[in-house]
């Protein structure tokens, strides 16, 4: 929800429903065409601004709700559109193992000009086939590495998503915590605005030093910025959030209330852990390398070919059958470092595992724990806001009852700004800590969130 500064009105000059003290008569200045034109002319530029950025926000391209968003990106996403390529690219690849190798066709010709021999020809023409044979499970073991590859591609597809849910909650809740500390910053920029103006009208009645106009001064230039720097945040965060989903206009605000949501949603409540996608990624890669090393073994196997062709003889031009069998002979080349790379490669894969494994499970108790913290640090942000809100009513009164100096009226007000950006942020914390959550059970973030 939009959380405004303050409940009671801002500083005014006296002769308005808000009285300065008990010297308000000696600085009546409503009927000042100087005192006057200054607030008349700011209230009708706020009026202006107000109108423009609410007309601009009608015809802005807001983004949708966040559960809409997610399964709209679930499938068009251009993060996940390369893995969904992966993935069919090791499922042809897969398919492709299963392949019998191809025969070979060849041709012969001999005793092209030799003499001839009683008049004949000599001239012998073989044409044949050459089916090659797999033995000792070649294409099994092809077809194994296929397969793993694919599982591979099938557990980066699957980490990917998850990663991405969690990356576009915590985008999306960004967006959103930037766009409301962009209102909490201009809220505080009208109000330091006003309280310059009034504060220049007290100086002018004689009721304040010229001092006060500078700090008044101090503080609207701080006021201001801010919020020039958190309008530009807010940019920033709506523009990575359109980047990351591939939207086609750049977002221009965030209309639904999503950290409100995450603030109730609990997780934990119908969702069971699994496995840690990058523990179930590391697993596969490594039932890959570990068929790959079979692959590798297996080229020592002399390679069969069987051929079968017919002969014709040029003296009587009568045809016979021709058979063979050939066979590689591995004499130099066993491809001995062949498999030692192989089985190196597998051994990485196995520390790469264990060490996932071991990230896995220390991401999910700091998840669980950042959790936890970020439950308590709500409720002790919702007092502190209270408190804060209390102490700047208590000392607008005073101020306004002249018992209050400006000093402490704009360091109360800078608590309550504090606080309620605090809230924000805590508010933003919880969807951090639910993300990271989600990837370490293996979990889309928000999936189930209406």
């Amino acid at each position: 929800m939009r959380y405004p500064i303050s409940r009671n009105p801002p500083l005014r000059p006296a002769g308005t429903r808000a009285p300065l003290g008990p010297h308000a008569a000696a600085i009546a200045l409503s009927a000042s065409a100087r005192a006057d034109f200054p607030r008349a002319s700011g209230s009708f530029v706020l009026a202006a601004l107000l109108f423009a950025a609410s007309a601009a926000a009608t015809h802005a391209a807001g983004a949708p709700p966040f559960a809409e968003l997610l399964q709209l990106s679930l499938s068009d996403a251009p993060a996940l559109l390369e893995q969904a390529a992966n993935v069919r690219a090791a499922d042809a690849s897969a398919r492709q193992a299963r392949a019998w190798p191809n025969p070979s066709a060849g041709a012969t010709f001999e005793n092209i000009g030799a003499p001839q021999n009683a008049g004949a020809s000599q001239r012998q023409e073989t044409y044949s086939v050459t089916q090659p044979v797999e033995i000792g499970g070649k294409r099994a073991a092809r077809i194994e590495v296929g397969e793993r590859s694919l599982a591979t591609a099938q557990a980066r597809d699957r980490q990917a998503r998850i990663t991405f849910s969690a990356e576009l909650a915590l985008a999306y809740a960004t967006a959103e915590a930037m766009q409301e500390r962009k209102v909490l910053a201009g809220e505080e920029f009208a109000r330091a605005n006003e309280d310059l103006r009034a504060v220049r009208a007290l100086v002018q009645a004689g009721r304040e030093a010229q001092l006060r106009v500078e700090q008044a001064t101090a503080n609207a230039a701080a006021a201001n910025a801010t919020h020039q720097a958190a309008t530009a945040d807010a940019i920033e965060a709506l523009e990575r959030l359109s980047a990351l989903v591939g939207a086609k206009e750049s977002y221009t605000g965030i209309d639904r209330r999503f950290l409100a949501s995450a603030v109730a949603y609990r997780p934990l409540a119908s969702q069971e852990p699994k496995e840690a996608p990058a523990v179930v990624t590391a697993t596969a890669e490594r039932d890959a390398l570990a068929a790959q090393i079979r692959v590798e073994e297996k080229k020592s196997i002399p390679d069969i070919g069987l051929t079968a062709g017919t002969r014709t003889f040029g003296w009587t031009k009568g045809n016979a059958l021709v058979v063979g069998v050939s066979m590689s002979i591995p004499l130099f080349d066993r491809n001995n470092a062949g498999i030692d790379a192989a089985r190196h490669r597998a051994a990485a894969a196995d520390a790469r595992l264990e060490a996932a494994r071991l990230d896995a499970a220390a991401a999910r108790r700091s998840a669980v724990a950042r959790l936890a913290a970020s439950d308590q640090r709500l409720g002790a942000a919702a007092q502190g806001e209270s408190a804060a809100a209390e102490a700047y009513r208590l000392a607008r009164i005073g101020y306004d009852a002249g018992r209050t100096p400006l000093l402490e009226l704009l360091a109360t007000r800078r608590a309550l700004i504090e606080a309620r950006l605090l809230a924000v942020d805590v508010r933003l914390a919880r969807v951090r800590a639910i993300a990271a959550l989600s990837m370490a059970e293996g979990h889309i973030a928000f999936g189930d969130l209406k």
